[in-house]
């Protein structure tokens, strides 16, 4: 069974930095994309950022040269390093993993973690 757990939410003000954190849990050997996305009170789910196991990344050109995406192979782990927030980055933000080898198969169907929310004050 495969889980992902979001941490590093939390209130701040405009032009602070945050540093979400994913861990995914279960018997995984590798996983091919991982990526943060973001909801807003009445908008859609949106990308964020996404990072392949190559380490190749894209963005939402909203928060290119604010936000960094890393992950951490090894522990199967994915960052988002937010800095110089804005009110409007608002929103719960959800970590996602797809193309998950487990010890038991290849899982190509996304997998999403609980959300984790965040809130910049102006």
């Amino acid at each position: 069974q495969v889980q992902l757990v979001e941490s590093g939410g939390g209130l701040v003000q405009a032009g602070g930095s945050l540093r979400l954190s994913c861990a995914a849990s279960g018997r995984i050997f590798s996983i091919d994309d991982m990526g943060w996305y973001r909801q807003a009170p009445g908008k859609k789910r949106e990308l964020v950022a996404t990072i392949r196991k190559s380490g190749s990344t894209d963005y939402a050109d909203s928060v290119k040269g604010r936000f960094t995406i890393s992950r951490d192979n090894a522990e199967n782990t994915v960052y988002l390093q937010m800095n110089s927030l804005k009110p409007e980055d608002t929103a719960a933000y959800y970590c996602k993993a797809a193309g998950i080898q487990t010890g038991w198969s290849y899982i190509s169907s996304d997998y999403w973690g609980q959300g984790t929310q965040v809130t910049v004050s102006s």
